[in-house]
């Protein structure tokens, strides 16, 4: 089963976000306030649910958010409860969770997703440009 690579290009409220369905590389880059979250994330996991019927052999995500809002937090618990889903299934899964130094909020939030999930998670600081 073919499918189409998934981009959207990142604006002053969305981030930026990719699915390269033939390395299984899910990528969130950026600040995530939409005005409809779910309206947001919906296509999106709609994707991952389509992806997962034949997925590769392991699964990434790059989470790189700079800022989330609650909204986009309620639409990635749905994220977390697919891929854990998907794990406990036998599904291999890289979630790499990236911070800023300073930004504990965000660090916090990665770290709340990995031990509610019991998923594993790297955690990687970084800097925003």
């Amino acid at each position: 089963m073919f499918m189409e690579d998934l981009r959207i290009e990142k604006s002053p409220r969305t981030p930026f976000v990719s699915a390269d369905f033939s390395t299984g590389t899910f990528t969130f880059e950026g600040r995530s306030l939409p005005e409809n979250p779910e309206d947001f994330y919906s296509n999106i996991y709609c994707s991952l649910i389509e992806y997962y019927k034949q997925p590769c052999d392991v699964t990434t995500f790059n989470f790189s958010f700079e800022y989330i809002n609650s909204g986009s937090v309620k639409a990635l618990l749905d994220f977390f409860h697919l891929i854990r889903s998907k794990t406990r299934d036998g599904h291999k899964c890289l979630i790499n969770w990236h911070y800023e130094e300073d930004d504990k909020n965000i660090l916090e939030l990665g770290q709340y997703f990995s031990s509610h999930f019991k998923v594993p998670f790297n955690f990687i600081e970084t800097s925003f440009d």
